[in-house]
């Protein structure tokens, strides 16, 4: 097969689409002929060097992936040869094959194209599993989700507001902030401009959940937007790691703190919080009201256009590669 290789970490230019090794599906894996993945934020890290892959993963880039199940590895039900799936990865996603752990896969929803819905499986179980699943988002409650125009951020919207929540988000330029609002967000700030602590208070009276993906950067001001009992979630380091922590505020509002990532979970957790999805998530995009938001799709030999596109900013949604 080919894939994009990493000649030495670095430069986008250092991705190069070359012969690698066919994977073999193990024990509870299948192989997937893979017809798109998506470009994330964690893919541009590991180019850099700075994210190596779990222990066991493999070494070519790419979180998920859509596709047409190739292989059945032993011990694997429910799937068939033919079935068109999407699935969340550990790596291996830019690439014309690659091998999946059953558990990781999720059917391709009706009405929803096959190369689009490799923009589903990565923001998918970030959004449900910080979300829902810990910070347990509740109807009438507010969600404040930073980076509303990312892929996890205009996913974020679509499920908060399905969940019956106000949705409010932080973005760059008043243009972004238009399009979240159509996106269905009921408030969205400019940061650049305005104090998103003061203008959430103001409109809302603070925040019950906070989806950051800030780190140290916001960790003071995202306790102030917090309302009492309030859960803060990180699950990014865009603003660095180490940040004081005023403990009496925290103590005060009876809030708390959780700092999450979803790649290096054993195969099992993953596998329940991709059921998860599928039982309660997957029927909003069949309903309609969640849709995978694609900013472009990028041929995967041009990898490197696709890294420099997510870095320079300006992009709002997901980037995809395709597989031709």
């Amino acid at each position: 097969m080919r894939a994009i290789m990493l000649r030495e970490p670095g430069e986008p230019g250092n991705l190069e689409w070359t012969e690698a090794a066919d994977p073999t599906a193990g024990p509870g894996e299948v192989v997937v002929d893979v017809a798109a993945s998506a470009v994330n934020r964690a893919d541009l890290l590991q180019r850099q060097g700075h994210y190596p892959p779990p222990k066991g993963a493999s070494e070519i880039l790419g979180l998920e992936c859509s596709g047409t199940i190739a292989e059945l590895g032993p011990d694997v039900t429910g799937w068939q040869v033919g079935d068109q799936v999407c699935a969340l990865l550990s790596g291996g996603g830019y690439a014309q094959k690659v091998a999946v752990p059953a558990g990781q896969l999720l059917p391709v929803p009706p009405e929803t194209d096959l190369v689009a819905a490799a923009a589903l499986p990565e923001v998918a179980c970030t959004v449900w599993s910080n979300v829902v699943s810990h910070a347990g988002l509740a109807e009438g409650e507010v969600l404040l989700v930073h980076g509303g125009a990312g892929g996890v951020g205009t996913h974020a919207i679509q499920v908060g507001k399905a969940l019956g929540a106000t949705v409010a988000v932080t973005v760059g330029s008043d243009q972004r902030a238009d399009r979240c609002r159509q996106l269905g967000a009921d408030l969205a700030i400019n940061y650049r401009e305005r104090d998103f602590v003061e203008v959430l208070r103001a409109e809302t009276g603070g925040a019950d959940v906070v989806l950051d993906n800030m780190g140290a950067k916001y960790l003071a001001a995202n306790v102030d937007a917090l309302r009492t009992g309030g859960r803060l979630v990180v699950i990014g380091m865009q603003g660095g790691t180490k940040a004081e922590l005023n403990l009496g505020k925290l103590l005060v509002k009876r809030a708390s703190i959780a700092g999450t990532t979803l790649r290096g979970r054993p195969p099992e957790e993953k596998a329940r919080i991709v059921a998860d999805v599928r039982e309660h998530l997957w029927p909003m995009l069949e309903l309609g009201t969640v849709r995978p938001v694609i900013d472009q799709v990028v041929p995967m030999p041009d990898a490197a256009e696709a890294h420099r596109a997510l870095e320079a900013g300006g992009v709002f949604g997901k980037v995809l590669l395709t597989v031709r």
